[in-house]
């Protein structure tokens, strides 16, 4: 099935207004980085973390007092998808589980009307925690230099690195949003994040092959077509594929970041955006950059005369 006719779209051709473009949203990420940053779930940070479930509404302020009266006034108060649902977090450390059941009972004593129950409950040690922010991130640079070694072998060293440079923006862009739109979602740095990042590596990677493959294909059958050329006509025949599959994965992104609750919004919104960003740079990055080296170096290449 063939979701569009035989197209024949430039792709090439706009591909500097497409680094414009990626540049552009790559430094507005990067600016919210700097200025905002991101936030950090228990598992990165060390200490306790409560969600818990009022039967009622319940205030921000009155949980911060409640918090006030056992001496845990710094601790992390806010909302998570409703007003019922809150979030207690504290860089706090104890035996056992200790602040936690300080928590509990703090909450019961100011709230004696409002009974609650305990959606969630971790506790990381401050050392645990650093070591598993030294893991993802070797986590996610193991994944891009195993990725540029496997193309690498299959194809060139140029789509291997092509590769590499899309998978590369494709996480740049996925950090600078989730910085950018935290806030209006609950989107925490964590393992469940990690673990979406890794998945949107694979996915658009994934295609980003299937491309090069058609790419190698089309090498060998039109071997005096240009490159240009010859990339164009390898993205226009596997659009069709591209979009189908791309396709059904974003609309069940899409309803699991609506209807999936907070504890899963962050791992959805950050697969959302890698769907989207990792079809994108599989023809405006990948491609785009491997173009751009065999051009240059054709360029460079100095003439034979006979």
């Amino acid at each position: 099935m063939r979701f569009f006719g035989k197209t024949n779209i430039d792709f090439m051709g706009k591909r500097r207004l497409w680094y414009l473009v990626s540049g552009t949203v790559i430094l507005i990420g990067m600016v919210s980085l700097a200025v905002k940053g991101v936030d950090y779930g228990i598992d990165f940070l060390g200490g306790t973390e409560l969600v818990v479930q009022f039967q009622h509404s319940v205030s921000i302020g009155d949980v911060r007092s409640a918090m006030d009266r056992i001496g845990y006034g710094k601790a992390e108060i806010k909302t998570f998808g409703s007003d019922r649902d809150i979030l207690i977090r504290t860089s706090e450390q104890a035996e056992g589980a200790t602040v936690s059941d300080r928590i509990r009972a703090g909450l019961k004593e100011s709230f004696p009307q409002n009974p609650y129950t305990v959606l969630k409950e971790d506790k990381i040690g401050p050392k645990i925690g650093a070591e598993l922010r030294r893991g993802a991130v070797m986590a996610v640079i193991a994944s891009l230099i195993a990725i540029w070694a496997y193309v690498w072998l299959r194809f060139k060293f140029i789509y291997g690195l092509g590769a590499v440079a899309a998978l590369f923006h494709d996480v740049l862009v996925t950090l600078g949003l989730i910085s950018l739109f935290d806030g209006i979602f609950v989107l925490e740095i964590n393992q469940n994040m990690i673990a979406a990042f890794l998945t949107l590596v694979g996915l658009s990677v994934n295609d980003t092959v299937v491309i090069f493959d058609r790419i190698r294909e089309n090498q060998r059958i039109f071997k005096t077509m240009p490159l240009v050329q010859l990339m164009n006509k390898s993205l226009n025949e596997t659009l069709s594929r591209t979009i189908i599959t791309s396709g059904t994965i974003f609309i069940v992104l899409v309803v699991m970041l609506v209807f999936g609750g907070e504890v899963n919004r962050g791992f959805a919104f950050a697969l959302t955006v890698g769907i989207v960003t990792g079809t994108y740079s599989s023809i405006y990055i990948a491609s785009a950059v491997a173009l751009e080296w065999v051009t240059r170096a054709r360029m460079k290449a100095p003439v034979t005369t006979t």
